[in-house]
């Protein structure tokens, strides 16, 4: 494709997609980062994936740990969602979190919850596909999720 990198963008922007807390607990405290590219894959065995920049200096701190927690974010943390896709600051700041004794770690009033250990990294292109498997998970139907469409946060609206 010859095209211009600032339109695949803008069109890449038009699909919603829900944003996803991806984290460890390493020794000095909670690590992660936030992924707009999260989806389910499989059932048999539970796979679901995130795709993650080649130039991340976050991801390699967390596919290192056994564990790595999933929380999908609730609307009432956008902005927890701008916190995790920094590159400076402390991404945790004033966020209530909570680690499993493996270290995966799960944002508190998410509307699910998934303890993952990678299963296998796919390369593709300037990403690579982290797929990750489920051992354990929760979930709140109830809460309702923040979803990112053209490039800023949005809320549902329930149709009746």
């Amino acid at each position: 494709m010859t095209g211009d990198v600032a339109e695949l963008r803008r069109v890449f922007s038009c699909f919603p997609s829900g944003i996803a807390a991806v984290c460890t607990l390493t020794d000095d405290g909670p690590a992660g980062l936030a992924a707009s590219s999260f989806t389910t894959v499989s059932i048999d065995p539970p796979l679901v994936s995130v795709c993650i920049q080649n130039t991340s200096t976050t991801w390699p701190v967390l596919r290192g740990h056994p564990r790595i927690g999933i929380s999908v974010l609730a609307q009432d943390h956008e902005s927890l969602g701008r916190q995790l896709a920094s590159k400076h600051g402390d991404r945790f700041a004033g966020v209530a979190w909570e680690a499993t004794s493996q270290g995966a770690v799960h944002v508190h009033g998410s509307t699910a919850w998934l303890d993952c250990s990678l299963h296998a990294e796919v390369p593709a292109g300037d990403h690579l596909i982290a797929l990750l498997e489920i051992h354990r998970m929760s979930a709140d139907p109830a809460a309702a999720p923040l979803i990112f469409h053209a490039s800023t946060f949005r809320r549902l609206h329930v149709v009746s």
